[in-house]
């Protein structure tokens, strides 16, 4: 059914597709082939990544896929039955043309009241921690998989489906070239993993010198980075407290990662103070997508602390102030919209409604609903008008 029509145009910055199987090899290499295949295991097809079969995400194909917005209930009253994940996704559904094709797209964007959407793939989560060892490869993968994009959803699908291409920064020079690629071919944003850029000599921090030609160039072409809940590759100092080498595993109960659940967000917007990324570049335009905003007020605190007994560290600038002016959150829509607002201001908070994805929303305009303590101009803000002036639409 069609959603109410809200008061303001809506632009929802956290929509995801659903890729399809060749989505990460039409386009790669044949010196990579067999890199990235489908298996059968016991009739259900998984994901390998060289040779590794991945349950990061449980039905890579996305044939079936959890309703949207099934754990509402989960976010809103909590699991008081301790029911399993299976459980409180409920009865899945068929993949639609909407999660596959940005026309059909467009006719459901127009059923539920959105005006206008970043569009985030959901697979490529799980590229870069599986190749963290082998840069090249990393690259030739992200660059196969923003081809099948552009060709499949565009970046920019009749000014109203911002499809967000991947960057990933282990070679320098080869980041530029992807993100100068995506850029000529209509991107107004990027996405960049919250998390250590893996490398031949280990992993660094993005926000480190040594990728500045990166971010000065982003500034440049004034591009919108964002940075969306991915695999960071914490699951595996996790496994290290629990005497095993899991990988992440969304779909399946974990107290102790719960616990840490938004560490790796925490620790990348601290990164880009503490290693000084957002006094080289203060242009820089960020947004935090699906990491909602609990970690933020003890992130701030603690930074405001850390400033205060150690101002030399950083430059003697501000980072509260500097994660004020450059970092946008979007918070999920079970937080404290008045105390985020109140914390950084209305015009750094973003709606994001995760639609198609069973932790959204399968009406994203009821967001609405839970903004209302918020002035009619901070909600038009919050809703979309914040979105459209980060990308300059």
């Amino acid at each position: 059914m069609a959603s109410k029509k809200p008061p303001y145009p809506m632009f929802d910055a956290d929509n995801h597709l659903y890729e399809t199987e060749d989505a990460l090899t039409k386009f790669l290499p044949e010196k990579y082939q067999g890199a990235i295949k489908y298996v059968q295991v016991d009739g259900r097809t998984k994901i390998a990544i060289r040779g590794q079969i991945s349950e990061y995400i449980p039905n890579p194909t996305f044939e079936v896929v959890a309703r949207p917005g099934a754990m509402e209930d989960y976010f809103k009253n909590g699991n008081p039955e301790g029911k399993s994940k299976r459980e409180i996704f409920g009865e899945s559904m068929k993949s639609i043309p909407a999660f596959r094709d940005p026309a059909a797209r467009l006719e459901l964007m127009d059923e539920l009241a959105i005006e206008r959407t970043l569009m985030f793939p959901t697979l490529a989560s799980l590229v870069e921690e599986r190749m963290r060892d082998d840069p090249e490869l990393i690259h030739a993968v992200v660059h196969a998989l923003n081809e099948w994009l552009h060709e499949t959803w565009s970046f920019n699908y009749q000014d109203r489906i911002f499809t967000v291409p991947v960057i990933s920064l282990p070679i320098v020079e080869k980041a530029i070239e992807e993100l100068e690629w995506c850029v000529e071919r209509g991107a107004k944003a990027i996405l960049v993993r919250p998390a250590p850029v893996p490398g031949y000599r280990g992993s660094r921090s993005f926000a480190l010198p040594e990728f500045d030609p990166f971010w000065k160039r982003v500034v440049e072409l004034d591009v919108l980075v964002t940075m969306h809940s991915s695999d960071s590759g914490y699951a595996r100092h996790a496994a290290e407290w629990e005497g095993n080498d899991n990988e992440m595993l969304p779909f399946v109960t974990n107290t102790f990662r719960m616990v840490n659940e938004w560490r790796p967000v925490q620790d990348a917007v601290a990164s880009w103070v503490c290693h000084g990324a957002l006094f080289r570049y203060p242009e820089l335009k960020i947004a935090v997508i699906e990491n909602g905003a609990s970690w933020l007020p003890s992130l701030l605190q603690t930074l405001s602390d850390v400033y205060k007994k150690a101002p030399e560290g950083f430059g003697m600038q501000d980072p509260v102030e500097a994660i004020k002016r450059s970092v946008h959150v979007s918070p999920f829509w079970e937080e404290d919209f008045a105390a985020l607002t109140e914390l950084i201001g209305a015009d750094r908070v973003l709606f994001g409604s995760d639609y198609p994805h069973p932790e959204g929303l399968a009406e994203p305009v009821t967001y609405i609903s839970h903004i209302q303590n918020l002035s009619p101009e901070d909600q038009a803000k919050v809703m979309g008008g914040n979105l459209a002036r980060l990308l300059n639409v």
